[in-house]
């Protein structure tokens, strides 16, 4: 895949992770892996800190309770070397004041344990869309996201708003699959929890305005029983 600008892609993105407890950091670096991140795991804020500052990372998910220097502080640093990083804070389920520090902190979210992994993900995955360029090419389709234009070649589509966030979620992630659940959770919810019928209606009025064979599409491949692939 060639992109005018560096795309957001789930093999790209380094997250900072802080977090004292095992029980946590852990099983959330072997998910946020799976996704396909690269993930520097610490569990100080002082190794937080030392860390966030290089400036590479993509994203930080810092724990507020860490020792050596809390996640507020450890914030408030990094927010002075690099404003334009996502951070998002886990939080107690009683540090409503804290969650509230951090977003003066300059946090952009907060997630309050006990969590959901589908949700912190989700919560990745929109802060990384959010810093992301919003521009994406595949072999002859671009995608204009701040535009919302999409063009095949030099003709441009007429596309119906779910059929362009589809096409630019493919888009965005050409070569890769896209899982049906996760289609269904960015482009329609993340609480989706109906008929998945719809998307196949979308699919289908997409490839026709793409000229692809619904027989032997070449662009948007179906994985059976798993999700879609955009071919570049």
């Amino acid at each position: 895949m060639q992109a005018r600008d560096r795309p957001y892609h789930q093999s790209v993105a380094l997250i900072l992770l802080a977090e004292d407890d095992a029980g946590i950091r852990v099983p959330l670096t072997e998910a946020l892996e799976r996704e396909g991140h690269r993930v520097q795991a610490v569990a100080t804020g002082t190794a937080a800190v030392a860390a966030g500052l290089d400036g590479a990372h993509d994203l930080l998910v810092l724990d507020i309770g860490l020792p050596g220097c809390d996640g507020i502080e450890v914030c408030r640093r990094i927010r002075e070397e690099r404003p334009g990083v996502p951070i998002v804070f886990l939080t107690a389920q009683d540090g409503e004041q804290d969650a509230v520090d951090g977003l003066d902190a300059g946090a952009d979210d907060y997630i309050t344990k006990p969590f959901r992994l589908s949700e912190l993900l989700a919560r990745v995955r929109s802060q990384l869309r959010r810093s992301a360029p919003q521009r994406y090419e595949a072999g002859d389709v671009c995608v204009d996201v701040a535009a919302r234009r999409a063009w095949d070649g030099a003709v441009e589509l007429e596309l119906a708003p779910r059929e362009f966030d589809l096409l630019a979620l493919l888009v965005r992630e050409a070569g890769r699959v896209v899982t049906r659940e996760r289609i269904m959770a960015e482009v329609w919810d993340e609480n989706w929890f109906g008929s998945t019928k719809t998307l196949d209606m979308h699919v289908s009025w997409l490839r026709r305005k793409l000229g692809d064979d619904a027989a032997a599409p070449r662009r948007i491949v179906t994985l059976r029983r798993v999700g879609l692939r955009f071919e570049p």
